[in-house]
């Protein structure tokens, strides 16, 4: 596994990292916890050094198995997780949609940092920008946080052009985490120009489509109630009928190839630029192999112009998250 620099302040990380926010639920049932720990340990074999978390996930549930799993591996591995929503820091309840004050980011940070069972957290991200908070301020605390040795780099998601700007002059980030895949082509009108002008890398969350780029997931698919994509719109019957199009586009260019959908869909992403990290998750070994294995594919500039080609004349149907929600995104 390569590894690539994200930003200018000396963050490095394998080119693919491992989301690990389903394996502690997210699609339907919670997977068993030691088989995920064995999981993550198993990415560090294949290579994997860059693992992403979160204060919301569970809430908790999600940063406690990252750091027991590793624990024993932290010296080899990149850690980042992020703050921003309005959780009660003993009891983990929900208390509001976001809080990004000042005073709620350091406390937050001393929790993760337990749970993470570490002495700092390699990249800290603010989750959501928080509308009631200046950026400025939002800045101010991680940069406290990175005098006194807790948190190393700084990184937003998705976040818009103006705040990247904000709190780049504040704390230099090293990163921004957005959805970015080929049915979610937002970030290329402003915030890639935005990047590359500063020199932040890009981690996108969801690089397969929550499971859509896969291939698995046909017209007649349905989702149990406890599966976030069964709120969301792009993932209703209507919807997918006519997004099929895209996985249609990834097997043709696979079978040529000799690479599966998702790995197309995943080296597609590392050949737009060399700053740009995706972090596809999984809860099963088999797969992981797989969207490693994206790695080792090479798309000449035939295969990427072929897929630009098609991809644009294809009109993704179905917003990328319920409307309260894409409320939430700076994009």
């Amino acid at each position: 596994m390569q590894k690539r620099k994200l930003g200018n302040q000396g963050l490095e990380v394998s080119e693919m990292g491992l989301g690990c926010m389903t394996m502690t639920g997210g699609y339907g049932q919670s997977p068993d916890r030691a088989t995920m720990i064995q999981l993550i340990r198993t990415a560090v074999e294949r290579g994997v050094t860059f693992f992403d978390t979160a204060e919301t996930y569970g809430p908790f549930k999600n940063e406690a198995l990252v750091g027991e799993a590793l624990e024993p591996l932290r010296k080899d591995v990149v850690i980042a997780t992020k703050f921003g929503h309005d959780i009660d820091l003993v009891t983990g309840e929900r208390l509001g949609p976001l809080n990004s004050r000042p005073e709620h980011i350091k406390a937050a940070t001393d929790g993760m940092l337990k749970r993470l069972r570490t002495d700092h957290i390699d990249l800290l991200y603010q989750h959501r920008v928080d509308p009631s908070v200046p950026m400025e301020d939002v800045a101010g605390a991680v940069k406290d946080l990175i005098a006194q040795g807790k948190v190393r780099y700084f990184g937003l998601s998705e976040a818009g052009a103006r705040s990247i700007r904000q709190a780049h002059a504040v704390q230099p980030l090293s990163s921004l985490q957005s959805e970015y895949s080929l049915w979610t082509r937002e970030p290329d009108a402003e915030i890639l120009p935005t990047l590359e002008e500063l020199g932040i890398g890009l981690v996108p969350f969801s690089p397969l489509g929550k499971g859509f780029l896969t291939g698995v997931i046909g017209a007649d698919t349905t989702f149990a109630g406890s599966d976030l994509r069964s709120h969301i719109p792009r993932f209703e019957p209507n919807a997918l009928k006519v997004n099929l199009a895209l996985v249609d586009l990834l097997r043709r260019i696979g079978a040529r190839k000799g690479a599966t959908p998702a790995q197309v869909a995943l080296a597609w992403l590392l050949a737009r630029k060399p700053w740009i990290v995706p972090i596809p998750g999984t809860t099963k070994p088999a797969r992981l192999d797989e969207n490693l294995g994206a790695a080792f594919l090479k798309l000449g500039s035939n295969d990427l112009h072929e897929i630009e080609d098609a991809a644009a004349a294809i009109k993704v149907q179905g917003a990328r998250y319920p409307e309260e929600l894409m409320r939430m995104t700076g994009l």
